[in-house]
């Protein structure tokens, strides 16, 4: 007879990104919308084009592996052999959640507020979570995870108190995961070169940075073995061809790396400067994605909304709201006019 879930693992969670549920909120807003609700790098990255031989033919162990390796040396993991491909970090959740279960673990707990998944997939192998808002209370764990830097307030934990987590969840055979999907841009120090630990899995994004999220694919960076582990569950060919070939000249392409993270600074101070304007308060934020804490969020959402602006809402915490980046200029004008209105 199967596990039986937990009826708060089970529901849905309601992310940004989701236009077909805005325009059924708002039919009358104009079209195209401008979507700021997921914290995406608006700015794609521009690969040369695919291959027909990359949607006909089986992904290539060969092209993988090329690409773990190039992983491995842009992240700074200490072998291609620490780094596990995913179709998105979402794919890992679980997986590690299941992997800490068959090592005996009995609790979870999550740094909170974080990425909500993180707490929702680990319910679902049956352990027992809970979000606290302090190391110690990971600790406390089996299996603790930290979003660093944090979604959605851009917080930062020190490298060395991750560590020393780590070698307290080692002593009792726990697992800590870190998931560092906007390391990239929030100024927090990656614990990649690290993955050697016992009881780390550092967790790195491809579709935040790379603005290419529809290409589905993410990385564990753990020692060989949990990476190898991973991999089995995960079974053959678990990352397509096209994302292998758009990955493969992303990673290795530090001169667009270095542009666009200057780009993105830029950005997100004329983002934070337009809120101020408007008279938000700034709650923290990356490059990336900027938080807002108002007690008028629910009137702030609706008024973008019928001006066709999506920006993300958290159900459990009704004064925030997160904006990402917009993409061409016309979206900033369009942005800048409906905050005026506010």
């Amino acid at each position: 007879m199967g596990e039986t879930v937990p009826e708060k693992a089970q529901t849905a969670i309601r992310h940004g990104g989701n236009l077909g549920r805005a325009r059924l909120m708002f039919p009358e807003a104009p079209e195209p919308w401008i979507d700021l609700s997921t914290g995406i790098n608006p700015h794609s990255y521009p690969h040369s084009p695919i291959p027909a031989s990359a949607f006909a033919r089986l992904p290539e162990p060969d092209a993988a592996e090329e690409l773990k390796g190039l992983a491995a040396a842009s992240f700074g993991a200490p072998s291609a052999r620490h780094v596990s491909l995913s179709p998105g970090t979402q794919m890992l959740m679980p997986l590690l959640a299941h992997i800490a279960v068959h090592r005996g673990a009995k609790s979870g707990a999550v740094l909170s507020p974080a990425y909500a998944e993180h707490a929702r997939t680990a319910r679902m192998t049956g352990l027992t979570v809970t979000e606290v808002e302090d190391l110690s209370g990971l600790a406390a764990s089996d299996y603790a995870v930290v979003v660093n830097p944090n979604n959605p307030d851009g917080r930062v934990i020190d490298r060395e108190d991750l560590l020393s987590l780590a070698k307290t969840l080692h002593r009792k055979s726990g697992l800590l995961v870190v998931d560092e999907a906007f390391i990239e841009t929030g100024g927090a120090e990656s614990l990649a070169n690290a993955a050697d630990y016992e009881a780390l899995v550092v967790l790195r994004s491809f579709g935040k940075f790379y603005g290419m999220a529809g290409v589905r694919l993410g990385f564990a960076l753990a020692r060989p073995e949990i990476a190898g582990e991973l991999e089995a569950r995960l079974g053959p060919w678990a990352v397509s061809g096209p994302a292998l070939h758009i990955a493969t000249q992303a990673l290795a392409d530090r001169e667009w790396q270095f542009s666009m993270r200057q780009r993105l600074a830029e950005e997100a101070q004329r983002m934070n400067g337009l809120l101020q304007k408007a008279g938000l308060t700034i709650a923290g934020g990356t490059s990336l994605f900027t938080l807002v804490r108002d007690h008028r969020a629910a009137e702030l959402f609706d008024h973008l909304g019928r001006r066709g602006i999506l920006v993300r809402i958290f159900d459990e915490r009704p004064n925030d709201m997160r904006f990402g980046l917009p993409g061409a200029e016309e979206e900033w004008q369009r942005l800048e006019e409906a905050l005026s209105s506010f």
